[in-house]
């Protein structure tokens, strides 16, 4: 079935409750399809929730740098291999998900075409001037920033927002920076509103170019320096 709308959802980080104010306050319908720009678990109360709901509704991801972090542990958990060090945040996760819920994460992108829309969501940031095949996915997932020297930053006090620098085609929707914001720029909108710091959850329609956002129901943490 082709669908008419998308919405994509900024970063959701485990806020069930949120998530389900969202859909209800854009409309949303299974006639609809609906997007993730990653970072679906970590740091909020229930990430397999979270997972579970967007499994259930069809939903499709890309990467986020939190959702690999729990991957590697899973990952080096099934080859015996030593356990990577996590932090707290991410702590519950792992106690949480069940087999079915980890392949489905492992599944998870690292970018999506959306050419009927002549868009592109990835999680963190693109480099401009390279072809989407030949991004590095540690960039994908963590990069904010665009130093002078071209390459990326995962800090947003370095250099210069990629996205003011992003010409398109295509329009790239993201997500990961919480501390900048909404971004909205010609070729590029960032969705990460810091939900999870009391902030607010924030989506985009398109083809409409629309947005819609919620408040947090609660503050469940605080941004740490470099940390969001």
């Amino acid at each position: 079935m082709t669908r008419l709308r998308t919405l994509i959802v900024g970063d959701v980080h485990g806020w069930i409750g949120e998530l389900h104010d969202l859909l209800e306050q854009s409309a949303w319908t299974e006639d609809d399809a609906l997007l993730f720009v990653g970072d679906l678990v970590a740091k909020g109360p229930d990430s397999l929730g979270v997972l579970r709901l967007a499994h259930r509704l069809g939903a499709r991801s890309v990467r986020g740098n939190h959702d690999q972090h729990c991957l590697r542990w899973w990952e080096a958990k099934r080859a015996g291999m030593q356990l990577p060090k996590l932090g707290l945040e991410h702590r519950p996760v792992l106690e949480q998900l069940e087999e079915p819920d980890w392949q489905w994460l492992a599944a998870l992108p690292y970018w999506l075409e959306l050419p009927e829309y002549e868009a592109l969501v990835v999680h963190a940031g693109l480099v401009p001037g390279r072809p989407i095949e030949e991004q590095d996915p540690a960039d994908l997932m963590n990069m904010r920033s665009i130093l002078p020297d071209g390459n990326a930053s995962k800090v947003y006090q370095d250099g210069t927002a990629w996205a003011e620098l992003w010409q398109g085609p295509p329009q790239v929707v993201f997500g990961h920076d919480a501390v900048r914001g909404l971004q909205q720029h010609p070729h590029a909108t960032g969705l990460d509103t810091g939900c999870v710091y009391g902030g607010r959850l924030t989506g985009l329609w398109l083809p409409e170019q629309e947005l819609v956002s919620v408040p947090a129901r609660q503050v469940w943490t605080r941004p740490g320096p470099r940390r969001v």
